[in-house]
């Protein structure tokens, strides 16, 4: 795939030494990563609110917000039980090693950073995190109003859109964990027994529940919307008749979603995204991804605006 084309795995770089800072930044920009910065842990935490990065980079002693404090907040966050927090710090005592993976970090680095180093560690640790979670990974800050539950129902994480959405109609996700509303559960538990992709979704009065699929067998993906709204698929497929798999695909590449990605999405296999693909660029008339993109985001947006 073409370095245009592919996705970029994003990191968030937090120190409050500037030029420390924008040295790191350009190291990474180079090194093929889309890099965020933050000047403290505050900025860094704000920031998280509205785009979620692949990993974290994070300066272990900071003015205000420490680095330890600022990750131990992270991890609270169950949107970002998955983020990869690497520490680093011009401190080598071993009981400050310590107390950065005791507050969940995954890695530390020593100063003055040896960027090559550094790099290679963060490309593994992003890897083993997509590994280790797959499709959650992939439903970062380009992501839609998604949630999983476990078989039972217990509510076990969701997308920083839904989390919005959840707390604007029904409470925060935190709250919803652990005592979710009874007609809400069984929104959820009417939508995972219909079990077909294609089936209606089920509306209640705050939110619109669809079932997508089973991710690794032992967790549940939904997608909320808001009652009455429209989805970007629907408008897609309708616009071009596509299927509603096809507009998912059309959707998530859109996005800038490598097709690995938007297989993990939808629970399907790569070669099968592929093949949706032919269809879809038949259908829009085009002979590229890039074309496709276009077509696609040029739609919405005059859609959006009618």
């Amino acid at each position: 795939m073409s370095a245009d084309l592919r996705q970029r795995d994003t990191a968030l770089v937090v120190d409050d030494n500037r030029d420390e800072l924008s040295l790191l930044v350009e190291a990474l920009e180079r090194a093929d990563f889309t890099a965020l910065a933050a000047t403290n842990g505050e900025a860094a935490l704000a920031l998280l609110e509205r785009v979620t990065p692949n990993v974290v980079v994070l300066d272990a002693v900071m003015s205000g917000l420490d680095g330890f404090a600022a990750c131990r907040r992270i991890k609270q966050n169950p949107r970002f039980a998955h983020l990869p927090v690497i520490f680093l710090t011009g401190l080598k005592d071993t009981s400050h090693v310590l107390m950065g993976l005791e507050a969940g970090g995954v890695d530390y680095v020593v100063k003055p950073v040896i960027i090559e180093e550094l790099v290679a560690r963060i490309r593994i640790h992003v890897s083993n995190a997509k590994a280790a979670f797959g499709a959650r990974v992939a439903l970062d800050a380009t992501g839609r109003h998604l949630l999983a539950t476990d078989r039972d129902g217990r509510l076990l994480w969701c997308t920083p859109q839904a989390a919005d959405l959840l707390a604007a109609r029904l409470g925060p996700f935190e709250i919803l964990r652990s005592q979710p509303p009874e007609a809400f559960s069984a929104l959820l538990r009417e939508a995972a027994a219909r079990r077909e992709h294609d089936a209606p979704a089920v509306a209640g009065e705050a939110v619109t529940v669809s079932f997508l699929c089973e991710i690794g067998g032992d967790e549940l993906l939904f997608r909320l919307t808001e009652p009455q709204s429209v989805s970007d698929e629907a408008l897609l497929a309708q616009k071009f008749a596509l299927t509603l798999r096809e507009a998912e695909v059309l959707s998530w590449l859109a996005r800038g979603k490598s097709n690995h990605d938007i297989a993990e999405i939808l629970c399907i296999s790569p070669r099968t995204v592929h093949k949706h693909l032919e269809r879809i660029f038949v259908k829009l008339g085009v002979d590229s991804r890039s074309s496709a993109t276009s077509v696609a985001l040029q739609t919405l947006k005059a859609l959006a605006t009618d």
